[in-house]
């Protein structure tokens, strides 16, 4: 195998997928990445495979000689990052006759502009294949939905492991249009996105893909998507694969019956509120620098006579804090407490200037939306306030 390509597609597409080799691999070949190249498409592919993530990317070379072989993922990384711009060779070579731990005798030697370096390889019949779902029809995906829903969904996930079902976001596909659900116990984020791809058939279909592999998919259609291309989403049963362009994410999905969270966004509301987001996000920054000192508590106080809210924070031996927004406000006051890291993470990711805040009593849920744009619906649960 021989293959010219630049330092910057070689670098740029080896830390993509090198996000997919296990920390502590369980078998040698999993720490390593799988390089294929194809002589007769001058296509260079990488492939990163932990036995439940996958993740392969292609990119254009001048490949001289085809061939496939596995290669040190970090130390490859480490290498070519480093090397100056420019033109990299890539040559393997049977090495001599060695007793190394390894036993291949493979070494795959790289030549930068100036510089040589050799590492050391594992054949790639030993790589595991990434999953393929036949016989199932792909839905089509736009960019643009995916990155949305990800975006107002993710965050919300449960960093929990033992929490399994809610480390990931549940995807419902309808017709046309492609629902995000998250949820980590605490607060819900559920996005609605326009599906200009519709389904061929009105067959609803679900699943709950884990956060991890669907933040590897954002990053990756961050760095190399359009927004209108279609994206490919191939369901089966305890998998799902995401494939466009020359590119490929896979991914085990998560067991196990997800909430019926639709179940807890009330219908009826007693107070509402419309408030300047951006303003509300920078006052609860503020706020933040004294409530992080005590119980990440913010009380906000909403005042219908005077048209604003007030948020304050009272932590015992360091301080106080207060600051009144305004906003227009329909429904009687009310003071209520929130969590204030919940607050602002769901706050930061409405994609509107203007939002409007649905609630009824002190610790029942409490609905954040967007004025106009995405359909993505934010609640939170108060917390008690102990005088």
């Amino acid at each position: 195998m021989k293959l010219v390509c630049t330092q910057s597609d070689l670098s740029t597409n080896l830390s993509l997928v090198s996000r997919a080799v296990p920390s502590r691999p369980t078998h040698p070949v999993l720490a390593n990445v799988l390089l294929q190249a194809d002589a007769q498409t001058n296509q260079v592919s990488l492939t990163a495979f932990d036995l439940s993530l996958g993740i392969r990317t292609s990119f254009n070379a001048e490949v001289l000689e085809g061939g496939a072989i596995a290669l040190p993922a970090k130390l490859l990384v480490d290498i070519t990052s480093r090397l100056q711009e420019g033109e990299v060779t890539l040559d393997d070579e049977s090495a001599l006759e060695s007793e190394t731990a390894t036993g291949e005798g493979l070494i795959v030697t790289l030549t930068p502009k100036s510089g040589h370096y050799q590492v050391r390889a594992m054949s790639a019949e030993e790589f595991p294949e990434l999953p393929i779902i036949e016989n199932a029809a792909p839905i089509q995906l736009t960019t643009a939905a995916l990155i949305e829903g990800l975006r107002g969904s993710l965050f919300a996930t449960s960093g929990d492991e033992t929490k399994q079902v809610l480390t990931g976001v549940h995807l419902t596909v309808k017709q046309d249009t492609l629902e995000f659900a998250a949820t980590d116990g605490h607060r819900l984020a559920v996005v609605e996105t326009t599906n200009e791809r519709p389904l061929s058939d009105s067959n609803q279909l679900e699943v709950t893909v884990p956060a991890r592999a669907l933040r590897e998919l954002q990053r990756m259609l961050a760095h190399n998507a359009a927004s209108d291309e279609a994206i490919a989403l191939y369901l089966d049963q305890g998998q799902v694969v995401f494939a466009w362009q020359n590119q490929r994410l896979t991914s085990r999905t998560l067991d196990g019956q997800y909430p019926a969270y639709r179940q807890l966004i009330p219908r009826q509301f007693e107070r509402q509120l419309t408030i300047e987001r951006k303003q509300l996000i920078s006052t609860l920054e503020r706020i933040a620098v004294l409530a992080d000192q005590k119980n990440n508590i913010v009380k906000v106080s909403i005042n219908s006579a005077a048209q604003e809210i007030t948020l304050s924070c009272e932590a015992q031996d360091v301080g106080s804090g207060r600051e009144s927004i305004p906003a227009q406000i329909s429904g009687e006051d009310i003071e209520i407490a929130f969590n204030i890291k919940y607050l602002m993470e769901g706050l930061k990711e409405l994609p509107s200037s203007e939002i409007q805040i649905h609630l009824n009593q002190a610790l029942t849920p409490v609905i954040f939306t967007p004025l106009g744009g995405l359909k993505m619906t934010y609640l939170a649960m108060p917390v008690q306030l102990r005088n």
